[in-house]
């Protein structure tokens, strides 16, 4: 049996970009680099076709980067009713069935785990149907509540998470690793249910 792992970055306040920023939020951090790159070779790599698009643009406008040329060599899949084969980004493959189909069936006959690129509705399908095993963030220390654009968690279902993992990179990225667990229901317990008012703690 294979696993599946969603892999976002984000802001504080869970957007996937935000507009006029620089890619990765304009952080230049060697160690989070340096991980990225040693960590991106076990997996089959996910997306979805505006990712496809996306980041085989940027790899072919920066051939000799040697992030994009380990992404190259990796071995990603496509999901697209809308692009046609052949596709230029080596080692991509192009499937037109249904993402939560296909990665059911290779959950139980692949030869390698897999984990996603970006692709937000690939991700909510793969999580709402119970075929995520670990869910990874690694959170960027902006909030970007003016310019933030994708919020990634929107249409989730509600999700309980457990950290079985954590590190944190020089420039004060966080990475957080859970086991997810769909929730039918809020966790029962605790203080109970909150009072309708609450007066102003700043009085």
């Amino acid at each position: 049996m294979q696993s599946v792992m969603i892999d976002f970055i984000i802001s504080l306040d869970g957007y996937a970009s935000a507009d006029g920023w620089p890619g990765l939020w304009g952080v230049e951090s060697p160690e989070y680099l340096a991980w990225l790159e040693a960590d991106d070779t076990d997996y089959d790599v996910l997306m979805g076709a505006k990712t496809y698009r996306l980041m085989s643009d940027f790899a072919a406008q920066m051939p000799d980067d040697p992030g994009f040329q380990a992404m190259a060599a990796m071995p990603k899949v496509v999901f697209s009713s809308t692009l046609d084969e052949p596709l230029s980004w080596a080692n991509t493959v192009l499937v037109t069935d249904d993402p939560v189909g296909w990665v059911r069936s290779r959950k139980e006959s692949g030869e390698r785990p897999m984990r996603t690129l970006g692709s937000l509705s690939v991700c909510r399908a793969l999580l709402s149907a119970g075929l995520v095993d670990r869910f990874r963030v690694v959170v960027f220390p902006f909030i970007t509540g003016a310019t933030g654009q994708e919020r990634i968690f929107d249409g989730y279902p509600d999700v309980g998470l457990e950290l079985v993992e954590s590190k944190t990179f020089d420039k004060g990225m966080q990475l957080l690793t859970y086991v997810p667990t769909i929730l039918d229901r809020p966790p029962a317990g605790g203080m109970g249910s909150m009072p309708e008012s609450q007066p102003d703690a700043g009085r």
